[in-house]
């Protein structure tokens, strides 16, 4: 069983921290194929169909102590479910799945169940949020898609789980200047919808890795944000509890994620949200300690390169490359890692990469 592919529910988890690695992966891809897929897995109800006896065989290969194995399973022994429509009540019919939704043991219990869902193929990989799933797969090795997909199916029959593929999505990635007849497609997926772009874990990408779509639909949110705001004003609510919902609401929604996917705005994205924040400005909004957006975003890219490179146990600090021999004194830097080899103008936009060489 493995842990490290999975980005929620444990130490320094986070969508941010997964969508970095899922497009670290794609674009590191990109330099040697034409094109990368990407599958969004939809797996029906995963938190209410798994199997207890699944879940607690998987337990029982962790190395943990005995009484705490005994704890969970007393925990899912015996459950049962009723219904209750105006006075009455349901007999009571016991249940032998779900990990119970809203219980401290449910999400970690799902995390420890998916955490033999691997590739077949090395040269594949897959990328977790819970039960979020994202199947990446080379140009090159497209043709093991069909036993990618049925090794899948054959894992969620075993837990109890059914891919949904009329909810499961696949994204053709291609480099931003790439053009179509340079590449030959493969067939779409059976079940499966072909996507011009697509929303991961709350953020959408286009198929060329461009954020602009979600620019505009964070604006669009935000707006309405403000309206909400004006309409709170003219019933009293003080100016200090607007700033600090605009902070908690507005600032918080643009910000959201944003080390992942600030590296791919163009420069019309940038501008428009900067001139959202002075916009916001005008009609008495702040955030809290910056003036721009690009500083707010600058300050989430710092607090999250520190926590990487402060904690060799961070599930992206894989992702640095190794530290540099130092055998004489140097003006002191941001960090003490080797210079990777900057290849394409795509690589460069990823988290990691723009870090590394921010001062250079």
């Amino acid at each position: 069983m493995s842990f490290s592919d999975q980005f929620a529910f444990q130490p320094s988890a986070s969508t941010t921290a997964a969508l970095i690695h899922i497009l670290e992966t794609t674009t590191t891809l990109l330099e040697t194929n034409p094109y990368a897929v990407v599958l969004a897995l939809d797996f029906s109800k995963a938190f209410d169909s798994v199997r207890h006896a699944t879940v607690l065989d998987k337990f029982s290969r962790l190395d943990i102590p005995d009484n705490i194995y005994n704890w969970v399973e007393s925990f899912f022994r015996d459950h049962s479910h009723c219904t209750r429509f105006g006075d009455k009540v349901s007999t009571l019919k016991t249940i032998s799945a779900s990990i119970v939704q809203g219980s401290a043991v449910g999400p970690v219990s799902y995390v420890i169940t998916a955490s033999d869902l691997q590739p077949v193929s090395p040269t594949n990989s897959i990328s977790k949020y819970a039960d979020d799933t994202y199947l990446i797969i080379p140009a090159m090795n497209i043709n093991s898609c069909s036993l990618e997909l049925s090794n899948i199916d054959s894992w969620a029959s075993k837990n109890n789980l059914q891919l949904n593929r009329a909810k499961s999505t696949e994204i053709i990635f291609v480099r931003p200047r790439s053009k179509g007849s340079q590449y030959e497609p493969p067939p779409v997926i059976s079940g499966f919808t072909r996507v011009q772009s697509i929303k991961m874990l709350g953020v959408t990408f286009s198929r060329k890795f461009s954020v602009s779509q979600h620019v505009d639909e964070l604006l669009a949110a935000c707006s309405q944000s403000l309206f909400a705001l004006r309409t709170l004003r003219q019933h009293g609510l003080p100016d200090e509890a607007l700033h600090a919902v605009f902070q908690a609401i507005v600032i918080n929604r643009l910000s959201y994620a944003s080390p992942a996917w600030w590296g791919f705005a163009s420069a019309d994205d940038r501008h428009r949200l900067e001139a959202f924040l002075r916009r916001s400005a005008r009609l008495g909004y702040r955030a809290n300690s910056s003036t721009t957006f690009a500083s707010i975003c600058g300050d989430a890219d710092d607090q999250l390169f520190m926590r990487i490179t402060s904690n060799s146990q961070h599930l992206l600090h894989r992702l640095l490359p190794p530290e540099r021999e130092q055998h004489y004194s140097l003006r002191e830097r941001s960090h003490n890692y080797q210079l990777p080899e900057r290849t394409t103008l795509l690589k460069d936009k990823n988290y990691i990469m723009r870090m590394l060489y921010r001062e250079y």
